[in-house]
């Protein structure tokens, strides 16, 4: 996979994206995250349940990175936000 471009928000978008993610494992009922987990396993496991789910294309497994989960799920947060919503502008 050829380097992922980032946009001026990524950081805010792979934060709010997280957010989301986790907003949606704890509702579905499948998951309970801890303050003690670290944001790299929250990352990888949020990434799994939304390829498990079928709300974002997997990665090839050789492209299976932190980076490139981090940046998957910035774009999958990015589209959930209203078009309006203020780290969308920033592109």
């Amino acid at each position: 996979m050829a380097k992922q471009k980032k946009g001026k928000n990524d950081a805010a978008l792979v934060k709010e994206a997280l957010r989301m993610g986790m907003e949606y494992g704890e509702e579905r009922g499948v998951v309970e995250f801890e303050a003690t987990d670290s944001q790299d396993a929250k990352i990888e496991y949020v990434y799994r349940l939304l390829v498990h789910d079928g709300l974002i294309q997997p990665l090839a497994k050789n492209d299976l990175s932190l980076p490139n989960m981090k940046h998957k799920l910035a774009r999958w947060g990015e589209k959930q936000l209203p078009s309006d919503h203020p780290l969308r502008q920033g592109k």
